[in-house]
């Protein structure tokens, strides 16, 4: 009897077809029936191979042998799971097997693992596509009576295959012309390169740059408190009510905002010119509405569970795929769509019915009365619909659901619900007083009807601003007071994994609004099923590491980045370009773009990658030579030192220092004090193999050897031997007067010290680092803290565990400096208690033996 062999992608999922079919015996790695063979790949089986001939050359990789570009690919065993394999070729073979049925999961690479496995088969039996959305009974028995004919998937098999070719290209090509050239000075340095992951890298790398070379700059806002003809007081603050609305794109500085002063005397002049002065307050109140967030997408789900319970990319993925495939509560998760089909109205009627046997009864049944689940192209829009739907839940009541899969299941369930809710009602209510021409505003928000915020246990008043005191259009009040308020400009926050998949999803630029993100999702960097596996594996081979949410790049980053901008090899850095390869694959799908054309253009761009590397190691000797020398001679022979692309190097003698030290870049001029003065620093933004951050001095030993010196690199502990001529200190004037012995206190090189503190007798102790916590401390700061007792709160301090914080530097009643933090939730730090103080202390040193001392080496991985 002919039967139709059935190939799923997990044996959990082979189980659940055979349960819902009905009528299988387990055999083994399958099951049968009269009419079924069921059985599973575990995962990918195969991996691609140069066909015989066209292989790379064995023994150590080098540029003479590149690029490899096979003009087909074989395929090979996958060694731990070729066991399986050969039972699936068996049972393809068997002579009453007349049919076979991909029950991969839907997608690229469901697809990529079924074709694999039939074409290493060498059959050629019809083929059928099994399609499923949900992995309910009901949805495998509806998905069996709606098979796909096989050139219906013809499009998605040719993507499949051309994302798998175009990733072994590139990837194997860049990684191995990469590692030749790193490898040269002599051992193996492995340098992975991918057609998605170093672009990824890419983006992490420039934000970490700016952040680095960022100047902070001070404003100042002015805030006024008014009384009213009722004597009741109200708060507003200054603002430029003729600033450009495009002011921040004219002038190219996101720092412009209608209520910053830049200029201190400004902001005094206003606080002058108004204060104990009359003011006319006119007030406008509007009604406005908030919609719900959209459907879930993989990546959006991502970015809401990394937010809230510091998920990672990965870790949301395998929840979600479990909630899918073992519980059956959710939907497939691994789609780029927020939006339902059209024809969907029915189901979510009956979801929405089957949710009411669980914790979000009240809310289904509201929906349900109100009749609210009707036609919306926000919600339901087959243009908006790939071949998967948005995440949503299958109605089914969750059973002995985990911690995260509860966290997971609440999520998606919610956002199901508030997407058919009205939008929240608000009224808001601006204030504007002027006083002698200068303008204050506030503005006053209630909420007036919860709509989906009901949902999430929001509660009427539980969003409303503090009350305004009420006035008549016109009315006089009284400017009893005004602050003013001093601010620095922060640098951008680094890429947590919620705001770098954002960026991931729409070709590097990170995109916080929902619709706009969606349009630019073709043209993203890889695909929701892939960006987590893309990010672990940056993790893996070292390029980033996680510090709390944060990522950040390591050396080894900053070096690859570096050397591919000097190949100018834009294909590998620039994501925006690699996210136009994502979208002819899409294309490609949608058979609007065919595969032999895709090739021709991976192959010519891998041809380009390796040639532009080879031409940079033969013009490498002659740019090094154009380089200009550093601005100190060799401290071992006296030769000129060039500076390269990893190295300071003595064109003389082997006298050398690493362009990265720690993680940390080092800068022509660090090293040229390091070479002159025999030391620099105390310099922060090292990094331990542990990834934490410290500061230390560099010192440059007898042997001509760099070594961290952590015995004076505390900010608060005094350096002697550091420490200017006295007189040539004196020379300078002071910075303000010593809070422990009233002697004057100077500004040397690397520090803010007492003067009595230089004296053979050391009669005072009192010296504080320029850097403390990675915080630039100014001299304008340090006179402030000297004459007032306290600093402006500054904003980017780090913490021991590596957390931004900000606070206020204070003299304590010892002398010596505490910190003063805010009272603001945006400071949250275990370090640091909201209004407590604390002394600076020196970050604990590792475990690491060599770590412990007063000197070490440098780490190696430069």
């Amino acid at each position: 009897m002919a039967k139709s062999l059935i190939i799923a992608e997990k044996p959990s999922v082979a189980s659940d077809i055979a349960k819902a079919l009905g009528g299988f015996t387990k055999h083994g790695d399958y099951y049968e029936s009269d009419k079924y063979i069921i059985s599973s790949a575990i995962g990918h089986l195969l991996e691609l191979s140069p066909t015989k001939g066209s292989e790379v050359p064995s023994g150590k990789w080098q540029l003479d042998n590149l690029p490899v570009i096979p003009p087909e690919f074989d395929l090979k065993p996958i060694e731990d799971t070729e066991a399986r394999l050969k039972t699936l070729v068996k049972l393809i073979k068997r002579p009453d097997v007349t049919e076979l049925i991909n029950a991969c999961d839907a997608g690229r690479e469901g697809e990529l693992i079924f074709r694999f496995i039939v074409k290493y088969s060498g059959s050629n039996k019809p083929i059928k596509r099994l399609w499923l959305q949900s992995m309910t009974p009901a949805a495998i028995r509806e998905g069996f009576q709606n098979l796909r004919d096989d050139a219906s998937m013809k499009p998605l098999a040719d993507a499949a295959i051309c994302r798998c070719e175009a990733d072994w290209l590139v990837g194997i090509n860049s990684t191995r012309a990469m590692t030749a050239v790193n490898s040269k000075p002599g051992g193996f340095n492995l340098t992975t390169v991918g057609r998605v992951q170093t672009p990824t890298l890419a983006i992490v790398v420039e934000r970490e740059e700016k952040i680095r070379n960022f100047v902070p700059r001070d404003y100042w806002e002015v805030e006024a408190t008014f009384l009213t003809k009722d004597n009741q007081q109200y708060t507003s603050k200054w603002f430029n009510p003729n600033f450009p609305k495009d002011s921040k794109q004219k002038n190219g500085d996101s720092e412009l905002k209608p209520d910053r002063l830049w200029e201190r005397a400004q902001a005094e002049q206003i606080q002058k010119k108004c204060l104990q002065q009359t003011g006319i307050v006119s007030e406008e109140s509007k009604p406005t509405t908030q919609i719900s967030p959209l459907l879930f997408d993989l990546t959006s789900l991502q970015r809401e569970a990394n937010i809230k319970f510091g998920f990672s990319a990965n870790r949301t993925l395998k929840t979600a795929q479990s909630l899918y495939e073992k519980h059956k509560v959710l939907t497939y998760p691994r789609t780029d769509s927020r939006a339902l089909p059209e024809d969907y109205i029915p189901q979510v009627k009956k979801t929405l019915q089957g949710l009411t046997s669980t914790g979000y009864k009240e809310f289904c049944e509201t929906i349900l009365k109100n009749g609210w689940v009707k036609p919306n192209k926000r919600i339901f829009n087959n243009s908006k619909v790939s071949d998967h739907f948005a995440i949503i839940p299958t109605g089914l009541a969750p059973k002995n659901l985990n911690e995260d899969e509860s966290k997971i299941f609440d999520l998606v369930s919610k956002r199901f619900l508030a997407v058919f809710y009205p939008p929240a009602e608000y009224l808001v209510t601006t204030r504007i007083t002027v006083v002698k021409d200068e303008s204050f505003k506030v503005e006053g928000k209630v909420i007036t009807n919860l709509g989906w915020l009901a949902v999430y246990g929001r509660e009427l008043n539980s969003e409303d601003s503090p009350p305004l005191p009420p006035i008549t259009q016109g009315d006089q009040v009284k400017t009893v007071n005004i602050e003013i308020k001093s601010f620095q400009t922060k640098p951008p926050p680094r890429y947590t994994e919620a705001t770098l998949l954002s960026a991931m999803e729409g070709a590097g630029k990170l995109i916080e609004d929902d619709e706009l993100r969606e349009a630019m999702q073709e043209k993203g960097l890889g695909t929701p099923a892939t960006r987590a596996a893309i990010i672990e594996g940056l993790i893996s081979e070292k390029y980033i590491i996680r510090q709390g949410k944060e990522l950040v790049p390591t050396s080894k980053a900053f070096s690859l980045t570096s050397q591919l901008r000097n190949l100018d090899l834009i294909e590998l850095c620039k994501p925006e370009l690699t996210g136009n390869w994502e979208f002819k694959l899409k294309q490609i799908e949608k058979g609007l773009f065919n595969r032999p054309d895709f090739m021709t253009e991976i192959s010519e761009l891998t041809k380009n990658i390796v040639n532009k590397i080879k031409k940079f190691k033969t013009d490498i000797t002659n740019k090094e030579a154009q380089l200009k020398p550093l601005e100190v001679p060799c401290p071992k022979c006296g030769g000129q030192i060039l500076e390269k692309t990893r190295q300071f190097v003595c064109q003389t003698c082997d006298f050398s220092i690493w362009t990265t030290i720690a993680s940390r870049p080092m800068s022509r001029e660090e090293v040229i004090e390091l070479i002159k003065n025999k030391s620099v620093g105390p310099l922060d933004g090292f990094r331990s193999r542990h990834g934490k951050l410290f500061s230390a001095i560099l010192r440059l030993t007898n042997s001509y050897t760099v070594q961290f010196d952590f015995s004076k690199s505390s900010p608060l502990q005094p350096d002697q031997s550091r420490a200017s001529d006295q007189a040539e200190l004196l020379n300078k004037p002071p910075i303000g007067k010593c809070p422990k012995c009233k002697s004057n206190v100077y500004e040397d090189k690397n520090a803010y010290i007492c003067e009595a503190s230089l004296s053979k007798v050391k009669k005072c102790n009192f010296r504080s680092s320029k850097v403390i916590l990675q915080q630039p401390i100014t001299p304008e700061q340090m006179k402030k803290l000297l004459n007032e007792g306290k600093t402006d709160l500054l904003p980017r301090f780090i913490s021991k565990k590596g957390k931004p914080f900000a606070a206020r530097l204070f003299i304590k009643e010892t002398g010596d400096i505490g910190f003063e933090f805010q009272n603001s939730t945006a400071n949250k730090d275990k370090t640091a208690e909201t209004n407590k103080t604390s002394t600076p202390t020196k970050p604990k040193k590792t475990k690491k033996s060599k770590e412990k001392s007063e000197t070490s080496k440098p780490p190696t991985n430069h």
